[in-house]
This record gives C-alpha cells, structure tokens and sequence, in this order.
C-alpha cells in the first residue's frame, strides 16, 4: 500500500516527465533543453508550438526588463570648433575628456555604477562639433542642470593653443538625456 508521501513524490514526477518529440522539436529551435523542458511544463505539453511560443515571448519579457533596467549610457565628447587646433591636438585633448571624466565618474558610488554599466554595455563614445567657448560652457550648463557628469578640459597651453583655453567637455548619462543636451550638434569629421 502506498502512501501519501509516495503518491505525492509520484505525481511530482509525473508532472516533470515532458513528451520527447516535442522536446526534440523545441531543440531543433535553439532552444536549450532545460529551457525547453520547463516551457513544456508550464505548458502542459499541449504542443512544441505552445512550449516554443512562450520561451520565446519570455525571452523577450527578460529583454525589455534588462533594457528598462540597463539603460543605455553614452559618453559625448563636444570639441571647441574655433580653437585652431590640428587632427593630433584634437585627439589628445579628447583623450583627456574621456580619462577626466570616467576618474570622477569612478570617485562617487552614485556615478560609478554609471560607469560600470557604460562600460559593460559597450562604452559609446560619440565626438562632437561645438562652435566656440561659450557653446561649450552653455551645453555645460544645461548638462549641470540635468545632473548629467561632465568634464571641460582646460589646455595647458603649451603648444598649440593659449593656456586656460577651453578644448573639450565630455557628457556621460543615459543616452536620452545627453541626446537633449547635444542631439542636434554635428559629428566631428
């Protein structure tokens, strides 16, 4: 005579046991068969088509939430276009942007997870025209004003440019936000 305990055990696995065509079928997909198998089981292992449908509507639930979760950051780079500066210059001073401002994004815990997920999600990097001086200080103004991390070079002056010119400011934040900073400037070519 069984028990209760033994009944229950039973049906338990009963429950996990999942028709082995569809399996094959679902695997035939792509489909990993562990995840395979518990889309047959939430399913009731009505079909393949069923199991198959709802892995891959989960698939991209879990894609939504992570892009909700993980939104994309992108650091901009907006070159002071009026300083007479060559290709060389221009990199340098960018470099110096980009360094500057990932240093104090990495001193803060609120902005060192920013900076972490730039990083882990492909570190975007765009290079911007800005027209003069103070092009630079109002997008650094507005990015201030917005909470977005900034950084404006101030050159050293000891080549190209007169010293205390302003070169570059470098914006980091969601790239929704930036874009309200720096959407309509021109791509640096």
């Amino acid at each position: 005579m069984e028990t209760c305990e033994q009944e229950s055990a039973d049906e338990a696995q009963g429950a996990v046991e999942v028709n082995m065509d569809y399996l094959l079928q679902l695997k035939e997909l792509d489909i990993p068969e562990e995840e395979a198998k518990k889309a047959l089981i939430v399913t009731g292992n009505v079909s393949a088509e069923e199991a198959a449908i709802f892995y891959f509507e989960s698939l991209e639930r879990l894609n939504e939430e992570l892009e909700d979760e993980h939104s994309f950051h992108k650091m901009v780079f907006v070159v002071n276009m009026e300083l007479p500066m060559g290709v060389g210059k221009i990199a340098a001073q960018v470099g110096h942007a980009a360094v500057g401002l990932y240093q104090n994004l990495i001193k803060e815990p609120k902005t060192r997870e920013m900076a972490y997920k730039w990083d882990e999600y492909g570190a975007k990097k765009v290079v911007l025209q800005g027209s003069s001086t103070a092009h630079l200080l109002e997008l650094q103004a507005l990015a201030l004003s917005m909470n977005l991390p900034n950084y404006l070079v101030q050159d050293a002056g000891r080549t190209q440019i007169a010293a205390g010119s302003y070169t570059v400011l470098s914006i980091m934040g969601e790239e929704e936000s930036v874009n309200k900073v720096t959407g309509k400037l021109k791509l640096l070519n």
